[in-house]
């Protein structure tokens, strides 16, 4: 039974995983807009901040998702 318990993924909280999820939402629209921003700049250094952003975005969105999906 113990062999059981230790492959089990542990569970989380209802309201972690509501504030995990919501967080989730929030990086991909963050990445989305900084694309779009990325897209609309006519200034070089200002394209490259905003894509640099978006991707720093990205990155979170992905953590995220991989930590929650180690927990389901």
């Amino acid at each position: 039974m113990a062999n059981t318990q230790a492959t089990q993924k542990p569970q989380l909280e209802s309201n972690n995983l509501k504030v995990i999820q919501d967080q989730i939402n929030y990086e991909a629209l963050l990445t989305k807009k900084y694309n779009e921003y990325a897209g609309m700049c006519t200034d070089q250094n200002l394209k490259n901040l905003c894509t640099q952003a978006s991707q720093t975005h990205k990155q979170n969105f992905d953590s995220l998702k991989t930590y929650l999906d180690s927990h389901q």
